[in-house]
């Protein structure tokens, strides 16, 4: 296991870790709803064979393995209630075909998270709730998006833990923002992995022939971030002064 921890852009400090394993767990999330739609496109096929028509966009989805590597990933791993923060991830292909489709899958870790259907929600067991994905992070409308990019983003897919980026062409690189705001405390594990294609046909390896993907360690705490009100009425968080270390 690898950790990186750096400065972002807006002076917080970010963890990043490079987990094989956990992206093993987020990938098991995207194939779990690739085996659904593996037996919806079963079921269609035999609706074709009764005179219907297959309309699965799936048909014809490149083979083989792409090279993909993550260039920029930032969280910050220090939120509170109420507070929005920006995820960021940056994927370069390495490689020298294009990526037909690149995707990102995101889940949280554990039993929890792994059941969810929703990318940054946990599952609550307990029978009979309406609504049983109780979300950590709630995501912003026309997220994700390119970063600088103001045009309207979304990416999603039949599976919504996992986010198309679209295609990328050899040496080109992309980055993506997911604004989300913390509705939940404690601590989590946000795993996510990169692939390639949406039905597990293909699949992305770095150059030393592993899946790309990490997590974040996030700590949410339930005390609400301190504001101010300006004179035009607008409500900013005031930044918190760095704690003094040493005599």
């Amino acid at each position: 296991m690898q950790s990186r921890r750096v400065r972002g852009p807006g002076g917080g400090w970010y963890v990043h870790r490079a987990l094989r394993g956990n992206y093993t767990q987020a990938r098991r999330a995207r194939l779990r709803a690739v085996g659904a739609g593996a037996l919806a496109a079963a079921l269609a096929v035999l609706v074709s064979a009764c005179g219907g028509s297959d309309s699965s966009s799936d048909a014809g989805e490149p083979t083989g393995t792409y090279r993909a590597e993550v260039v920029a990933a930032e969280f910050p791993t220090a939120q509170r209630l109420g507070e929005t923060s920006l995820l960021r991830l940056g994927v370069r292909n390495t490689g020298r075909k294009t990526i037909p489709t690149l995707t990102v899958t995101v889940s949280i870790a554990g039993r929890e998270g792994q059941t969810s259907s929703l990318p940054f929600a946990i599952h609550d067991p307990q029978p009979g709730l309406a609504q049983p994905d109780r979300p950590v992070w709630v995501l912003s409308a026309g997220y994700p998006k390119r970063t600088g990019s103001s045009e309207p983003g979304g990416a999603s897919t039949s599976n919504q833990k996992t986010f198309n980026l679209g295609p990328l062409k050899p040496g080109a690189e992309t980055e993506w923002v997911w604004k989300l705001s913390a509705v939940k405390s404690g601590r989590y594990t946000v795993l996510y992995g990169i692939d390639v294609g949406l039905t597990g046909a293909a699949k992305a390896e770095t150059a030393s022939e592993v899946e790309p993907g990490g997590s974040f360690a996030v700590r949410i705490s339930s005390r609400p971030p301190n504001t101010i009100v300006t004179d035009s009425g607008e409500v900013v968080q005031i930044p918190q002064k760095p704690k003094r270390t040493g005599g």
